[in-house]
C-alpha cells in the first residue's frame, strides 16, 4: 500500500506499551497492598490513602481500567499499522503474543469484577491470570522489539 509514514503510530504504540507496563506495576503494588491490608490486621495505613482500603481499591480499579484501555489501543494500533505497512496480518509471533495478552487482560478485568465473598473462585483466578500476564507482557515486549526493527530505517 502506498500510505504515509506510520512513525506517529509507532510512537503512540511505544507510549501505550510503556504506560501499560507502568500500570501493570502499579496494579501489582496496589494489589499486594490490598492483600496485606486484608490478611494482616495490624497492617499500617498510608497517610496519602486517607480512605484506607476503599481508596486503594478504587485506585486499583482506575489503574486497571486504564490498562485495559491502553492494551485495546495497542491492539488497534497494531492492526492498523500492520495492515497499513504490510497489507496483511501475521508477519511474526507478535500477533499471537498480543492477542494472548489482550485475552489475559480482559480475563483479569472480568475476574476482578467478580471478586466477592460469594465467588471464591474469582480472586485466585484474578491473581493467577495476572501472574501469567507477566510472562505475556514479557513475550509481547520481546516480539514487539523485533517488529520495531522492521519499521526502523
Amino acid at each position: 500500500m502506498n500510505l504515509p509514514s506510520f512513525i506517529w503510530l509507532w510512537k503512540a504504540a511505544a507510549w501505550s506499551m510503556g504506560l501499560s507496563l507502568l500500570a501493570y506495576l502499579l496494579l501489582a503494588l496496589t494489589g499486594i497492598w490490598m492483600f496485606r491490608a486484608r490478611t494482616a490486621p495490624d497492617f499500617p495505613s498510608f497517610p496519602w490513602f486517607m480512605g484506607g482500603r476503599r481508596t486503594v481499591r478504587s485506585l486499583h480499579y482506575i489503574i486497571g481500567i486504564t490498562m485495559v484501555t491502553l492494551v485495546l489501543l495497542l491492539l488497534a494500533i497494531g492492526i492498523v499499522g500492520t495492515l497499513g505497512h504490510f497489507g496483511s496480518l501475521g508477519h511474526s509471533s507478535h500477533l499471537i503474543a498480543g492477542l494472548i495478552v489482550v485475552m489475559l487482560v480482559l480475563l483479569s478485568a472480568f475476574s476482578a469484577t467478580q471478586i466477592s465473598p460469594r465467588r471464591s473462585w474469582a480472586r485466585p483466578l484474578h491473581i493467577g491470570v495476572n501472574i501469567i500476564l507477566f510472562g505475556g507482557f514479557t513475550w509481547v515486549s520481546l516480539t514487539g522489539w523485533i517488529v520495531v526493527q522492521k519499521y526502523l530505517p
